[in-house]
């Protein structure tokens, strides 16, 4: 089995989005084992819920959000 390129720090919900997208290409090319990409689809669940949670927050007290997954700043 070849190796899986660099993964990129992921700091917003685009990074997530294009490592999530390299995710994908590298199951269906053999690059990864179903094993590991089954746990970072995993962990991208937890951060994309934990980011749902904060934008509900934000909703419910009327505030502007300051996340930086979703802002970039």
């Amino acid at each position: 089995m070849a190796k899986r390129k660099n993964v990129v720090n992921v700091q917003t919900m685009q990074d997530l989005t294009g490592q999530l997208m390299g995710l994908f290409d590298d199951v269906s090319n053999g690059l990864i084992n179903l094993k590991e990409a089954a746990e970072l689809n995993n962990t991208a669940g937890k951060i994309i819920n934990s980011i749902k949670v904060q934008l509900e927050f934000y909703a419910l007290s009327k505030t502007q959000p300051k996340i930086k997954q979703i802002t970039g700043k």
